[in-house]
């Protein structure tokens, strides 16, 4: 590595280091649990109790979300009598940032104490047995989000990603407490594309015919990243509504935002199980 890039990879991880400086310095608490709330999700944060709220601002290296819905603030508190640390917004390519800007949060996290990730997001649904408002349990994903030659960028990633990225057991829970609370959820493939643009109609079709059963523009390279951090990974997905590519249908932000807040009491009731089942 020549000078430049020595520079840029200690520059990251001093950000990290400050990062969790400034964190620990306003709570001693020491989170089991990372939670990343998606889009119209982050109302679960409100559940937090005794949460200490830090704006994104304050931490030292943190981007800033921008995204519809997406509050910016890291909180740190208990749900289920369990420590949890809670991202109420998470960072995107299409917003400009760099894949190591995405994922120093969970370093941040896992180097706070934290050795689960739960992860969630609003998704496209290319499977028709699916309908708006479902809750796809994430077995697997197909990466459609690479950004040029990363083995020459500094990077805060650790290497390989062990098999399955997606806990068996997580999602075994998250499925039983779907079916204890009345609603439907079903295993699935999460197919990340870069966006920001929702997907053609040809598109759809493809993230179809590969074996994807939802789209969305996040979480794979924050769950990646904690696999090789050596977290488990459980990763949730609001299914906004179902695309059919012959009969296409207009949907825009403010529709994704509604639908993943109206499902919100179905994604908390599997964190909250996820959360009893980790004691």
């Amino acid at each position: 590595m020549d000078a430049n890039l020595q520079e840029q990879a200690d520059a990251i991880e001093a950000a990290l280091d400050a990062a969790v400086q400034e964190i620990r310095g306003r709570t001693q608490l020491v989170p089991s649990v990372a939670v990343i709330l998606g889009t119209g999700l982050g109302g679960l944060g409100a559940k937090l109790q005794n949460a200490v709220s830090i704006p994104y601002s304050d931490i030292p290296g943190f981007p800033q979300s921008t995204a519809l819905s997406h509050a910016g603030r890291l909180l740190v508190g208990t749900l289920e009598s369990t420590p949890v640390v809670a991202m109420q917004g998470r960072f995107h390519l299409y917003e400009g940032y760099s894949i190591d800007e995405i994922v120093l949060p969970v370093h941040v996290m896992q180097a706070l104490g934290a050795t689960t990730l739960v992860v969630s997001n609003a998704s496209g649904g290319v499977n028709p047995q699916m309908a708006g408002g479902d809750i796809l349990v994430m077995k697997d994903h197909i990466n459609l989000m690479y950004q040029g030659n990363d083995s020459v960028k500094p990077s805060i990633r650790t290497g390989r990603t062990s098999d399955p990225i997606y806990s068996p057991h997580l999602i075994s829970v998250a499925l039983v407490a779907a079916r204890q609370n009345g609603f439907h959820a079903q295993q699935g493939i999460y197919v990340g594309f870069t966006g920001p643009n929702y997907e053609t109609r040809a598109e759809y079709r493809l993230v179809r015919k590969i074996g994807g059963d939802v789209v969305g523009m996040s979480t794979v390279p924050e769950a990646i990243t904690a696999n090789q951090l050596g977290m488990q990974v459980l990763g949730l997905s609001v299914v906004t509504n179902v695309a059919r590519p012959d009969a296409p249908a207009t949907v825009d932000a403010g529709e994704v935002v509604e639908v993943a807040g109206i499902a919100q009491p179905k994604m908390e009731s599997i964190v909250r199980a996820v959360l009893r089942s980790l004691k």
